[in-house]
């Protein structure tokens, strides 16, 4: 490995070949993409750059092509040639986006989805992260608006490159100094790293309730949103793998590179689905909230109300992660869900045992923000040895994250 870059694996520098979309907003930290891009373009990446308006008053465009090699964007439409400069095609091009210098007028616009440039309109288009180095004054940065914007993007799953505390333009001193180019090539390398580590992989994922049928109109159900096995989808795709996302009904959609999606209603049918796709599968994350039961009998028509009270048979369905756990096969790897009430790590971790799991993934009814329908979870990871990771709240994509990592430690070990 090469002492300046940790990333040199092999003599081949992790950003060698990727493709990067670098935005430029009208800051005066503008000055500092002209040393990004030569880095980026040092290190082996193709670069596009897209200038907003505001830039233009702080750096050239003859600059920043000379360095990148590639014409600048700046509007839908080139001025010279009347080309389509096509937002869409740029967004699903890009390996990883980076705005740098991000200032607090495109932030607002990304936090809220105000795509009025060129520069947004890619961003709104694309699968990859995305990486925001801030640069503006002390209380701009700590105005409660951007502070509120910055939560929004995060949520987003986009990464914020953190401004550094130093002497600011205004000439005030403290924090909004954007971040040195060295440090973003640093952190982008990093990221890049780490995405590309269940490459090879193939994951199974379940997603959100089922929907037991009592007649044509009605079911028996759950409050499950989907969220938490969408985010998990989403983040072993993004870091390399190839994912069989099976979902019961959510409102929930995903244009994640890497993910085949198929869309289930009941128990039994989530079941046929896993059983088809296990075999072939490296892991397994089981994030579904599958019935534990379904009427014994799905009338063919609408029940009419009358006075009489109404009584239905109810029967256990399939245990899909117990059946996984009996076809397991040497080098597959099962993470399951408990959602608990009371003697949670206990209750977890009989499953885990029972249904002959590699971790459990534990949440828990009694903790404010968690489980169904929440932007946010706090969990506690349990293995085979009852050893218990726990973890603070933390919106989707973040536990979504540390479960992945949680998995690579495991099968790494």
């Amino acid at each position: 490995m090469s002492r300046n870059n940790p990333h040199n694996l092999g003599g081949m520098n992790i950003l060698h070949g990727k493709k990067i979309v670098l935005g430029i907003c009208g800051s005066i930290a503008a000055y500092k993409a002209a040393i990004l891009t030569r880095l980026l373009v040092k290190s082996g990446a193709s670069v596009r750059i897209i200038m907003t308006d505001a830039a233009l008053d702080f750096i050239t465009p003859l600059t920043l092509s000379t360095l990148s090699m590639n014409p600048v964007l700046r509007k839908f439409m080139s001025d010279d040639a009347g080309q389509w400069n096509n937002h869409v095609e740029l967004g699903l091009w890009a390996d990883a986006i980076v705005i740098s210098p991000c200032t607090a007028n495109t932030l607002g616009k990304i936090a809220n989805g105000l795509c009025d440039n060129l520069l947004t309109a890619v961003y709104l288009s694309a699968r990859c992260p995305v990486f925001l180095a801030p640069a503006m004054d002390l209380d701009m940065l700590s105005h409660p608006a951007t502070r509120e914007n910055f939560e929004r993007v995060r949520k987003f799953g986009n990464h914020i490159i953190e401004p550094g505390y130093g002497e600011l333009a205004s000439g005030l001193t403290g924090e909004g100094r954007m971040a040195e180019p060295e440090e973003i090539i640093r952190r982008l390398e990093d990221s890049l790293a780490v995405a590309k580590r269940f490459e090879g992989m193939t994951v199974l994922v379940t997603a959100g309730p089922t929907h037991e049928a009592i007649d044509p109109v009605r079911y028996i159900g759950n409050y499950a949103s989907g969220k938490m096995g969408f985010a998990i989808a989403e983040t072993m795709a993004s870091m390399g793998a190839h994912v069989h996302l099976i979902t019961g009904p959510t409102n929930l959609h995903t244009r994640q590179a890497g993910i085949d999606v198929k869309e289930v209603v009941s128990a039994e049918e989530m079941y046929d689905a896993c059983i088809a796709v296990f075999p072939k599968t490296d892991i397994a994350i089981m994030a579904a909230a599958v019935a534990d039961y379904k009427p014994r009998v799905k009338h063919a028509q609408k029940i009419k109300k009358d006075d009489a009270e109404l009584t239905m048979e109810l029967t256990r369905t399939k245990d899909i992660a117990a059946t996984l756990g009996t076809m397991k096969k040497n080098g597959q790897f099962i993470v399951g869900f408990a959602l608990e009430s009371e003697n949670e790590k206990a209750n977890a971790q009989k499953k885990l045992e029972s249904k002959n799991l590699d971790l459990i993934v534990l949440n828990s009814l009694n903790d404010d923000g968690a489980a169904f329908g929440h932007d946010t979870n706090k969990i506690t990871i349990i293995d085979r040895d009852k050893n218990a990771v726990s973890f603070e709240l933390k919106n989707k994509k973040k536990v979504a994250e540390d479960i992945a990592h949680a998995i690579l430690e495991k099968i790494h070990s």
